[in-house]
């Protein structure tokens, strides 16, 4: 039995691929839609399964040539993140046989399609899977700097196998130690989920989060991207909470805050946690906004803010995310911006040991913060005649 599955983004064609094949099922999957027909005419499948929402051609064109260009009854289900009344009622008018919404099991995906065309015979039990088909897809960047013994390599690759849409991105930031042989043996097996970006000299951590950034921005069929300390001092379930945040909202940017409240495991240092509070002080009169915690090593981004965001190097190396929202607010203006930004109250912080940040650093970022408030004022008054035309 033969299945064509037809979706702009590869993150979700992929376990659904592997998913089918486990199963039995002879499957071959495109991310363009015209490709896709062609497809469709050659391989002669026995079930069609296809996204609405594509660019260029939308998956209801792809219903309409099979149901009435080509007069075919081959069985079509849609799977997509469109939930439209109309867009649901034009695909059953026009002869779908089934309509899927994102996010869903694979499990319930592998049970509709028995239904539909019946199973193949398979001489192995297959197990059941755990794994989710979402709606969205998301490029994460990790800086990594001489992370050879620090690196929670098990936690990274079980996170991606369990949840689909989501693309790692690590970027060896120049490291002297084994980090980059480390990323290519989690890599292997897994190219498809996870990029290793190698920076041959050591850039700094706001460097190598940049050129992370604006890499993964590359990748069409990512929705959002955001950045994640290597050491998950933020682990990656609470990341993606972020991730929901964003996709059920208009902001462009979810940032995580260590706030300590009632049934969280946030923990910290005494000594940085006074250094901590005076630094966000200075840096909330500083943006003219009041956020409780700008340097979380977590955040996520609408792809449509990233070349504002990142576009160019940043002036400081630990302090960027400051530079992130002064950049957002004299690109947008201020009131805009703050309507751009949430802060959003991590379940879970820890200050793991090793960190790249000594107490004699963050004496410095007070020095990076006048810098800052230095270079963008200037770059305020270029800006100014530009937005007032």
């Amino acid at each position: 039995m033969k299945i064509l599955a037809i979706d702009d983004q590869q993150l979700v064609l992929l376990p659904l691929e592997k998913r089918l094949k486990e199963l039995g099922y002879d499957v071959k999957i495109e991310t363009n839609a015209a490709k896709g027909l062609e497809l469709y005419e050659s391989f002669n499948p026995d079930l069609v399964i296809v996204d609405i929402n594509m660019p260029e051609m939308s998956g209801i064109d792809v219903v309409k040539y099979i149901r009435i260009t080509k007069n075919s009854q081959t069985p079509i289900m849609v799977l997509s993140g469109d939930t439209k009344d109309e867009t649901i009622t034009e695909g059953f008018e026009l002869g779908i046989n089934d309509y899927m919404k994102k996010p869903l099991s694979l499990n319930e995906i592998s049970a509709r399609v028995k239904r539909l065309i019946g199973a193949p015979e398979v001489d192995s039990i297959v197990a059941k899977s755990n794994v989710m088909i979402q709606e969205r897809c998301v490029g994460v960047v990790i800086p990594c700097y001489n992370e050879e013994e620090r690196l929670f390599s098990k936690e990274f690759t079980d996170y991606i196998d369990k949840n689909s849409g989501y693309h790692l991105c690590f970027v060896n930031d120049g490291s002297k130690d084994k980090t980059l042989e480390v990323l290519k043996e989690l890599q292997k097996g897994r190219e498809d989920f996870i990029t290793v970006y190698d920076c041959e000299k050591n850039g700094g951590k706001a460097e190598a989060v940049r050129l992370g950034m604006l890499h993964m921005a590359k990748k069409e069929d990512l929705d959002y991207i955001g950045f994640l300390d290597a050491d998950l001092s933020t682990d990656l379930a609470d990341f993606d909470d972020l991730v929901k945040t964003i996709e059920t909202t208009e902001f462009k940017i979810v940032s995580g805050s260590r706030i300590s409240r009632m049934g969280a495991n946030i923990t910290k240092e005494s000594a940085r946690k006074i250094i901590s509070l005076t630094i966000n002080f200075i840096i909330r009169k500083i943006l003219k906004m009041d956020f409780k915690d700008t340097q979380c090593g977590a955040k996520i981004f609408s792809k449509d803010v990233i070349e504002v965001a990142f576009g160019e190097k940043f002036v400081t190396q630990w302090i960027f995310d400051v530079e992130i929202f002064k950049r957002m607010s004299i690109h947008f203006g201020l009131n805009e911006a703050k309507a751009m930004l949430c802060e959003q109250p991590l379940k879970r912080w820890i200050h793991a040991d090793g960190s790249k940040l000594s107490m004699k650093d963050s004496v410095k970022i007070v020095g990076q913060l006048g810098q800052i408030a230095w270079v963008y004022r200037n770059k305020k008054s270029q800006m100014e005649p530009s937005l007032t035309n």
